[in-house]
């Protein structure tokens, strides 16, 4: 990935689409404070509003964006997509979803995240763009494949043709995780080899949400991935993690235009 800095705010690029609007925001540069601090897009964990919809003001600045066309959705830690052809009018969220795809110019998907895996695609073949938010339980419910195959569906997108980079999430070496994420993942992925690490020491689980996500993308035929290798938990100067910020922290933003 590219860190760049533009209007006061950092966020980070996939170096595969030097041309895509697109940007993976870090905390830096917004107007929230503590424990929000300062780039906050989550408005729904205590921060003020108001300081959250200028966050999102200077988001949109930084990469040229219409605000008045972006379209998200209600994150519910499940696997549904939906088509964004436009806002909802009166309503801020599209539906209760983790995923939305586009073929509208014009039209940023926009995202939160504090750990979870921000998912962007693009099928430059034939102009559509995608987004995912994918946790644990998004992950083993196949959130990532859910957009890949909208986007088949909908606009026939070619697997061979989709092209998916992993943003910054809790990385391998801190997400340990209880039985109940071990056995889901073996569930749906029939085996926990490359997903699940064991702590030689005392047999802690710790789930590899990047690895997970790129073997169900590959096994869907979607083979052009890049992966940005950050974790949020080791870089709360940069990102929000609710695991390594015991849940009282704020959402950084993921944003993707045509």
């Amino acid at each position: 990935m590219q860190r760049l800095q533009r209007e006061g705010l950092t966020f980070y690029q996939f170096s595969t689409w030097p041309q895509l609007q697109h940007g993976i925001f870090t905390r830096q540069g917004g107007v929230s404070a503590a424990p929000w601090d300062s780039l906050n897009m989550g408005g729904t964990v205590g921060d003020d509003i108001r300081a959250v919809r200028h966050n999102h003001e200077l988001m949109y600045s930084a990469l040229r964006l219409n605000q008045s066309r972006a379209c998200t959705v209600w994150q519910v830690h499940g696997a549904d997509t939906v088509i964004a052809d436009r806002p909802v009018r009166n309503r801020r969220w599209l539906a209760l979803a983790d995923g939305m795809v586009t073929d509208r110019p014009d039209t940023p998907l926009v995202m939160r995240y504090a750990d979870c895996t921000p998912l962007l695609f693009l099928d430059a073949r034939r102009g559509v763009i995608g987004i995912a938010h994918a946790g644990w339980r998004g992950t083993v419910s196949g959130a990532g494949v859910s957009v890949a195959r909208t986007m088949m569906q909908a606009y026939g997108s070619q697997p061979a043709d989709i092209q998916v980079g992993i943003g910054p999430s809790i990385g391998p070496t801190r997400y340990q995780v209880g039985a109940e994420v071990v056995a889901a993942a073996r569930a749906y992925f029939g085996t926990t080899e490359g997903i699940i690490r064991y702590d030689p020491g005392d047999g802690s689980a710790y789930f590899d949400l990047w690895t997970a996500n790129r073997i169900d993308l590959e096994r869907n035929g979607v083979v052009q991935i890049e992966i940005a290798g950050i974790c949020t938990a080791e870089h709360t100067d940069e990102f929000y993690s609710h695991r390594a910020e015991r849940g009282r922290t704020g959402r950084f933003g993921a944003v993707i235009a045509l």
